[in-house]
């Protein structure tokens, strides 16, 4: 079965993953690009929100953690790598770029480790520190494995200001661990200078003549066959028993006098596979603001250029891993073609979404989660290790959409939102409604955290406010929440308490705050569902 890990990848690939157990990984880690990334929701009328959470920040700095994945690349028994690792901190100093690859050499001595003899490696990066990165994967793989640069233009350039010339490339790296590795051709349709050496036969089939000869002396094929002989410089490029089956079926073009053309051997265009793909991918773009499969998540990858990777580099019920899943592209698309999968990620907004993700778009697939809380003592220390993480994690667990504003500490009393179908009974339709979430990871709750929960519910002139928390309220607690009495829907006539107090104890007890019928699509963009969406059962 495919699995989902919620934690930090390097200790994930160190106790779950097994030595040569994997036969295709895809990375597209943070490229040190001193970004921080937002993941963009729509509100209820398509617009994108204000509602941006912070995916992840793009800047390493040396500390403790470098500082130990430094030692570790030291005494990994790599002595390639370790000595690259060596002299670039000799050039670089202690600086975040040496975080930065101190990191990824780490991961890498592993993900090489979890690969199947017969596996692959591709590995996503940008100019900003693509140089180090492909001496790192020499050391690690060696420079003999080192497949292809494959280049993918992921945009277009002309709106872009830069003060050199407008970057708008990506680097992809593919090493193999051995000499030996999966490689299923990739084909893509003709371009049109190739098309117009197509012409229609008789039947309107396209097809192009080629030459039937080959330039070399080859005194055993430079024989007379019905009229025609090559120069004496060429010979036939087949067997006169092919050039004969050829000629009976149709395939050979005629000269006036009825004697063979060398240059007339017929090749049908529906007979082709396609031009085969090269290392610069200008055929797939990126996703944009408008494409259909924007689902909000920086630096998210069409699902294409993951199809086109795993399809060369693996087979139906191989496993792929991907270190850095993100918002899941490559798991869907391993998914998709009947991969089985291993996805990893730090934080609980990825894994949410990956979920979610994966659960529209196959609705029969069946994966494990694995590092997420599983009863109460779990989601517990959640909150008081990782109270971000728990945030994240309860507030999309009763179905709402998390909420940040961008930073810590900018959230205006709101930690998500619940979006609900509202009737108008005046109006005689239906619209979308926010009942907001508060959420309260510490064991110190008081009523002035309900009576706060009240102000925002009116500046924002909601209905509904959720007060999740960990600890157990108190009685005054919840007189102060009773006393914002009951909304009542004006259509079906039920009403709905104002505001309300959800432990996480209920949680685990199956219960939902109490909400009218849910609009699970106001704050998300939909996953497209999948023709083969039945294909999980068989993983």
């Amino acid at each position: 079965m495919s699995q989902l890990y919620y934690g930090d990848n390097l200790e994930v690939l160190r106790e779950h993953v097994a030595d040569e157990s994997v036969d295709l990984i895809y990375l597209d880690p943070p490229f040190n690009s001193n970004a921080n990334y937002n993941i963009l929701f729509k509100s209820p009328k398509g617009a994108a929100a204000d509602s941006q959470i912070e995916a992840f920040e793009d800047t390493w700095h040396y500390g403790p953690e470098a500082a130990q994945a430094f030692h570790e690349v030291m005494t990994s028994g790599n002595t390639d790598v370790a000595n690259l690792l060596r002299s670039m901190q000799e050039f670089l100093g202690q600086n975040d770029m040496m975080a930065y690859l101190a990191m990824m050499a780490a991961r890498l001595i592993h993900l090489h480790r979890v690969l199947k003899p017969t596996g692959s490696l591709y590995l996503h990066c940008d100019p900003t520190a693509s140089h180090y990165l492909k001496l790192l994967l020499d050391g690690v793989f060696g420079a003999s494995n080192f497949r292809n640069e494959i280049v993918w233009e992921r945009t277009n350039s002309h709106n872009m200001k830069t003060a050199g010339w407008t970057r708008s490339n990506d680097t992809i790296f593919f090493y193999s661990k051995s000499e030996s590795w999966v490689f299923n051709t990739r084909y893509q349709p003709y371009g049109p200078e190739q098309m117009k050496r197509y012409r229609p036969d008789a039947d309107g089939r396209l097809y192009k003549a080629e030459n039937l000869t080959f330039s070399s002396a080859n005194k055993s094929r430079q024989f007379e066959w019905r009229g025609t002989r090559p120069p004496p410089n060429r010979s036939w490029g087949a067997s006169l028993e092919q050039l004969e089956k050829w000629w009976a079926e149709g395939r050979i073009l005629k000269r006036q006098d009825g004697s063979p053309r060398m240059d007339g051997l017929k090749v049908y265009l529906d007979e082709m596979p396609g031009k085969p793909v090269g290392t610069n991918w200008a055929d797939i773009d990126r996703v944009g603001n408008t494409s259909g499969e924007r689902l909000g998540y920086p630096t998210q990858k069409p699902l294409a250029l993951l199809e086109r990777i795993i399809s060369a580099s693996s087979n139906e019920g191989d496993v792929v891993l991907d270190p850095f899943c993100g918002c899941g592209t490559a798991v869907h698309a391993a998914q998709k073609l009947g991969r089985q999968w291993i996805g990893i990620d730090v934080t609980y907004l990825a894994i949410g979404l990956i979920e979610r993700r994966l659960r529209e778009a196959f609705p029969r697939t069946r994966f494990e989660v694995v590092g997420e809380p599983k009863g109460l003592m779990d989601a517990e220390h959640l909150a008081a290790s990782e109270p971000y993480q728990f945030q994240y994690w309860i507030t999309q667990k009763i179905g709402g959409q998390p909420y940040r504003g961008g930073r810590k500490g900018a959230d205006r009393g709101i930690d998500g939102y619940i979006y609900y179908t509202k009737n108008d009974a005046a109006a005689g339709k239906s619209s979308t409604a926010a009942a907001i979430i508060s959420v309260k990871a510490g064991r110190n709750v008081g009523v002035a955290m309900i009576r706060e929960l009240k102000g925002v519910l009116e500046r924002e002139k909601a209905d509904i406010g959720i007060f999740v928390c960990v600890a157990n309220p108190s009685r005054e607690m919840e007189r102060e929440a009773a006393a914002a009495e009951i909304w009542t829907d004006p259509v079906t006539g039920i009403g709905y308490p104002r505001l309300q107090i959800f432990t996480l104890a209920e949680l685990f007890q199956n219960r939902q705050p109490s909400v009218p019928l849910l609009d699970r699509q106001a704050g998300y963009k939909r996953a497209k569902a999948e023709e083969n969406s039945e294909q999980g059962l068989l993983l």
